[in-house]
């Protein structure tokens, strides 16, 4: 067999732009890996690459698709791995010779790419990788489940772990309870001893974010959650704010915050130019921060967890690779808690 099904991007628009073609299967050059995969989870970085904009340079056909995991297919020159062996692969690629890579903080450097975003992604049956890209497969789980444990927690990681440094006894609020990186900020701020208030917009997304761990939940579509999260703290606000919804939700978490407390922001789903009264910035010390992604290190850490079951993945849907346009849907609709999983 020399070729292979795919859901190819030749354009930007909405979900009708996702196309089934028949594509030749990509050959591993030296240190490189070929992958069978099994499964690719969604993220909302695969919206936006299909709705375009000026920070997307595509090489067309476009492959999405940053989260996988699979199995290992063939080895190139030199390459390191076994044929055979289960796999999840490390998302971001880097140069790996800068000082950002060599000082681990390689999602800094300035060649850093995503599968998916400006890299061909795994809406596919076989990707071919860097060695470098496999990490381990975390042998608890199906390959739904550990194509689900990667993007979302390394970045979770990195904003909850490095980014607002919680230790116990924290307030932290998380936003958006119901995504990718939602699901994960609340393991994670609760593994490291926070208290945990979760906002979505409904209520049966709130009692499954308190399955989680999440110890109160806020229904933002029927709750000012600055004002009640200035409540439940006696007025002083929580120490950080978990955030990628952007928009009017930014704002808010401003007034959300305590003084000197931290919002570490990673996405802008719900919009990119937020109203910002600069006042409560420096007036009251509160910190901002940006975060992308995370270290290579950083997801062999989360994986161990995950392995180990501290963290836990959770799936919403599993549909076949061929209905891609309609697990896009699903996610704009914002019906689905946790991911949505496409299986080549």
């Amino acid at each position: 067999m020399t070729t292979m099904s795919a859901v190819v991007l030749r354009e930007h628009g909405g979900p009708e732009v996702l196309r089934a073609e028949t594509l030749p299967i990509p050959e591993p050059g030296p240190r490189e890996v070929r992958v069978k995969i099994r499964a690719v989870a969604l993220n909302h970085i695969d919206l936006w690459v299909r709705r375009g904009g000026p920070a997307f340079k595509l090489t067309y056909p476009h492959l999405l698709g940053a989260d996988i995991a699979g199995t290992v297919d063939a080895l190139g020159p030199g390459a390191r791995g076994t044929v055979g062996a289960k796999t999840v692969v490390q998302p971001g690629l880097s140069c790996g010779v800068c000082a950002a890579c060599l000082g681990g903080h390689d999602n800094l450097c300035r060649y850093y790419k995503i599968l998916g975003e400006n890299a061909p992604g795994g809406y596919a049956e076989y990707i071919v990788v860097p060695d470098v890209n496999l990490a381990p497969y975390p042998e608890r789980l199906s390959f739904s489940e550990a194509a689900s444990s990667l993007l979302p927690f390394l970045t979770a990681w990195q904003m909850v772990v490095h980014k607002a440094r919680v230790a116990p006894g924290d307030v932290v609020l998380v936003q958006g309870a119901g995504s990718g990186v939602g699901v994960a900020a609340i393991q994670i701020a609760k593994l490291y001893g926070a208290k945990v208030i979760a906002t979505a917009g409904t209520d049966d997304k709130l009692a499954r974010a308190k399955q989680l761990g999440a110890d109160v939940g806020i229904n933002y579509t029927t709750t000012d959650f600055a004002a009640e999260c200035r409540a439940l703290t006696g007025k002083r606000g929580v120490d950080t704010v978990i955030e990628h919804v952007g928009g009017e939700v930014f704002e808010a978490s401003i007034k959300a915050v305590r003084n000197g407390g931290r919002i570490v922001t990673c996405g802008a789903t719900a919009g990119f130019y937020p109203k910002i009264d600069l006042r409560h910035i420096f007036f009251r010390q509160v910190e901002v921060l940006g975060s992308t992604m995370g270290s290579k290190a950083d997801l062999l850490a989360v994986l161990e967890h995950v392995a180990a079951g501290r963290l836990s993945p959770v799936v919403h849907q599993v549909l076949p690779l061929a209905r891609a346009a309609e697990a896009h849907q699903l996610l704009e609709r914002r019906e689905a808690f946790g991911k949505v999983v496409l299986e080549p």
